[in-house]
C-alpha cells in the first residue's frame, strides 16, 4: 500500500493507465464465446463473425 501512495502519481499517468487497459485487455480477451450452429436436414446456414452479404451475382 505504501509504494501505491508513493507512486500514485505514475500510476495514474499514461503509463499507469495503458497498464490497466492492458490488462483489462487479456481478461476480456479470454472470454469470447465460440460460435455453434446448429441445422436441420436440408437446409442452408450461413455462420460469420462479421458482416454477410446474400443474393449477390458471386453466391
Amino acid at each position: 500500500m505504501s509504494w501505491f501512495i508513493e507512486n500514485k502519481e505514475w500510476f495514474f499517468s499514461g503509463i499507469g493507465v495503458s497498464v490497466l487497459m492492458l490488462v483489462f485487455g487479456i481478461f476480456k480477451s479470454k472470454s469470447h464465446k465460440k460460435q455453434v450452429q446448429k441445422s436441420g436436414n436440408n437446409s442452408k446456414n450461413y455462420q460469420a463473425g462479421g458482416d454477410i452479404n446474400i443474393g449477390n451475382k458471386n453466391d
